[in-house]
């Protein structure tokens, strides 16, 4: 077999690996999704129909505080809480890396005739399936509750593609911050500033019905530009410019998340 052919075989082992603790251990995956169902129905229900009201006007439905304002504020928030769902993914490739690389077994690894980058490889593919089956997860509660996309089969897919890669770029970072921890405890608590930026993007509130100096994080800050877009795909506002702002912000996450981590890894190797 050549080089490459190994390394596709190394990668799907650990693949496998990481995807049987997933099923094995379930409450880390498991606490990824329902922190975003949580706060979807929390804000629906408790907030909705005053928050639907107050932007009303800017999110194109209802002007009272009833289902009107409700429904259409769940029409604007289920696309930043499916982001908030793909960001608390990263925090399980954080805790797995770390526990992984202080729990001695990454020393074993190290001695069998096994490619190195199919450890990392492994860690992120297996998190790409599991942060998008919450995504699904946590689109299913959406459409129980209410929410009714007017997208097609091509602006479903284009959302998917979108989603899949800010997971990957993500989980690549997470990787370098899984590394970077000396504890599961603080591998835990690293990913919390992403999963923090929706907050702050335009998840829940339009971003430009902030104050100034938070309207501006807001706009710049990588998560409004892909909320923004997978808004657009999936009820049909204009997506613009962020499509490619969104792609750029990936890009350039997921290479320097790589790039941090084969570092990071590299040189733990030759300690």
């Amino acid at each position: 077999m050549s080089a490459l052919t190994y390394v596709v075989h190394d990668s799907a082992t650990m693949l496998r690996r990481n995807l049987k603790h997933a099923i094995r251990y379930p409450s880390v995956s498991l606490g990824s999704a329902l922190l975003p169902v949580m706060m979807l129905l929390l804000f629906v229900y408790a907030f909705g129909g005053s928050i639907g009201a107050g932007i009303g006007a800017g999110i194109g439905a209802g002007t009272g505080g009833g289902p009107a304002g409700r429904e259409a504020y769940l029409e604007y928030l289920t696309p930043g809480i499916v982001i908030m769902a793909v960001a608390a993914g990263s925090m399980a490739t954080s805790i797995s890396v770390c526990s992984d690389m202080t729990t001695g077994i990454i020393n074993r690894f190290r001695t069998m005739n096994i490619a190195r980058s199919s450890f990392m490889t492994g860690h992120v593919l297996g998190s790409v399936v599991q942060t998008m089956v919450s995504v699904v997860f946590v689109v299913a509660v959406a459409l129980a509750v209410g929410f009714r996309p007017n997208a097609n089969v091509l602006e479903w897919a284009a959302a998917a593609g979108l989603l899949t890669a800010v997971a990957f770029s993500l989980t690549w970072l997470s990787v370098a911050l899984g590394l970077i921890s000396k504890t599961v405890e603080s591998a835990s608590n690293k990913p919390l500033i992403i999963q923090f930026m929706p907050f702050v993007g335009s998840a829940f509130v339009p971003a430009d019905s902030m104050s100034p100096g938070l309207r501006w994080f807001a706009e710049f800050q990588p998560f409004t530009p892909v909320i923004e877009t997978v808004r657009g795909l999936l009820t049909g506002s204009p997506v613009g410019q962020d499509a490619w702002i969104a792609l750029a912000w990936c890009v350039g996450i997921g290479l320097a998340g790589y790039l941090w981590s084969r570092s990071l890894f590299d040189r733990d190797a030759h300690r």
